[in-house]
C-alpha cells in the first residue's frame, strides 16, 4: 500500500526527471566474509578505474555523451557485479553508476534503471552497512528523493529522510552523507537544519582518491549554502 508520503509525491513528482548528483566514499581493501583477501582485492582495484572515469563522464560531459559514457559504464559494472556478487564495494558502484545512468538518460524511461540501482544499493547495505563511508545510504537515499512517486515509482520522502539519516549515522562527519540530507531537509522546507548540515558538508574531510568528484560536489555545496542563507 502506498504510504501518506508517497501518494504527496504522487501528486507533485509524477513528471519529474530522475536528477541525481550521485557520489560515493573511497574505501578500499574491502574484505567480506566468504570472499578472500586476493578476490576482494581485484574487485576493488577494478571498481578504482570505473570511479575514476565516471567522475569524468559525470562532471566533464552531457547531454548524448554523457548518457553514452555512463552506458558504457554500466555495462561494464554490471559483469564486473556478475563476477564479485558478494563485493559490497563492488555493488555499491554498481548502484552508484546505474543511479548516474538513470540521470543521464532522464524521464519516466529511466525508471527501470533506478529500480536496479535501488535493488542493487540495499544488496551491498546488507552484505556491509558499514561500507564505503555510507556511499549506499548516500545514493538510495538521493533515489528515493528524486524519483517519482506510487503508482509510477517508489520515490517516498520520509523514506529519503530515514535512509540519509541511516548515512549520517555511519559517517556523520561526511561531505556527502551531511550535502544530500541538507538537499533533502532544503526540499523539505526544514531551512534552519538544512543549513547546519551543508555547513558541516562544506567541512567535510576530504575523500581518498575523489579529487574531481570532491571538487564539483564543494560547489553545489556552496550553491546550496547560498540558497539557505
Amino acid at each position: 500500500m502506498p504510504t501518506p508520503s508517497s501518494l504527496r509525491r504522487t501528486r507533485r513528482a509524477t513528471h519529474r526527471v530522475y536528477q541525481l548528483m550521485l557520489s560515493g566514499g573511497m574505501a578500499l581493501g574491502i574484505t567480506l566474509a566468504g570472499m578472500t583477501g586476493v578476490q576482494a582485492a581485484e574487485g576493488d582495484d577494478a571498481v578504482f578505474g570505473l570511479m575514476k572515469r565516471w567522475a569524468q563522464v559525470n562532471y566533464q560531459s552531457s547531454g548524448d555523451a554523457q548518457e553514452t559514457g555512463m552506458e558504457a559504464l554500466g555495462k561494464e559494472v554490471r559483469a564486473l557485479a556478475d563476477q564479485y556478487p558478494d563485493n559490497a564495494h563492488v555493488l555499491t558502484w554498481e548502484g552508484i553508476i546505474l543511479a548516474s545512468w538513470a540521470k543521464a538518460r532522464g524521464g519516466l524511461g529511466a525508471l527501470d534503471l533506478a529500480k536496479e540501482a535501488k535493488a542493487t544499493l540495499e544488496q551491498a547495505i546488507k552484505l556491509d552497512p558499514q561500507g564505503d563511508n555510507a556511499s549506499a545510504y548516500v545514493t538510495l537515499g538521493a533515489l528515493y528523493d528524486k524519483a517519482p512517486g506510487w503508482p509510477v515509482g517508489f520515490g517516498d520522502d520520509d523514506k529519503a529522510g530515514e535512509v540519509l539519516r541511516q548515512g549520517l549515522a555511519v559517517n556523520p562527519q561526511g561531505m556527502d552523507t551531511n550535502f544530500y540530507y541538507a538537499d533533502y531537509l532544503a526540499s523539505e522546507g526544514r531551512k534552519a537544519e538544512a543549513l547546519k548540515h551543508a555547513r558541516l558538508a562544506l567541512k567535510g574531510p576530504a575523500r581518498p582518491n575523489r579529487e574531481l568528484a570532491d571538487q564539483e560536489l564543494k560547489r553545489e555545496i556552496k550553491a546550496l549554502i547560498t540558497r539557505l542563507e
